[in-house]
């Protein structure tokens, strides 16, 4: 037997918000990364080509891993399980901080438009999985899971 988060529905909402975040980006980084740099977020502005020469190696990597946290995200969604979401959403703290804490050392490469809008679509992920992290650690917040029997 396993233990399950037992606020599904919360649980679920919380863990498709960062993995329809992640979700863009680790394919669009993955299958066209010079057009990732050079459009990244879309919407006629260009937030990755004003921090630096493009390095293929380095888009690609980042696309990779987004996809990997996007496929334990997704395994995390269907099972429920309390590691799982635990582990998930501590990955998504760690790096949604560590990202966060870069874009706000380096505000000066934007404009105050996406200086807002950056740092406002960062600011989603940490504050996410804290909560989910923190949902999942209170009393109650775990279920044993059915057993499955042979007949």
């Amino acid at each position: 037997m396993h233990e399950r988060f037992a606020h599904a529905t919360s649980g679920r909402i919380a863990l498709a918000v960062l993995a329809f975040g992640a979700a863009p980006l680790a394919f669009w980084a993955s299958l066209a990364p010079r057009q990732f740099y050079d459009s990244f977020p879309g919407g006629g502005r260009s937030w990755i080509a004003v921090d630096g020469p493009y390095n293929e190696h380095l888009v690609r990597d980042v696309g990779a891993l987004s996809l990997a946290l996007l496929v334990v995200t997704v395994f995390a969604f269907v099972t429920l399980s309390v590691p799982l979401v635990r582990a998930t959403a501590a990955a998504f703290l760690a790096n949604g901080l560590l990202h966060l804490g870069y874009h706000l050392r380096h505000l000066d490469l934007y404009d105050t438009t996406d200086q807002v809008a950056s740092i406002g679509g960062l600011i989603v992920v940490p504050v996410v999985a804290l909560v989910l992290l923190c949902a999942t650690m209170r009393p109650g917040a775990t279920r044993r899971a059915p057993s499955s029997t042979s007949v």
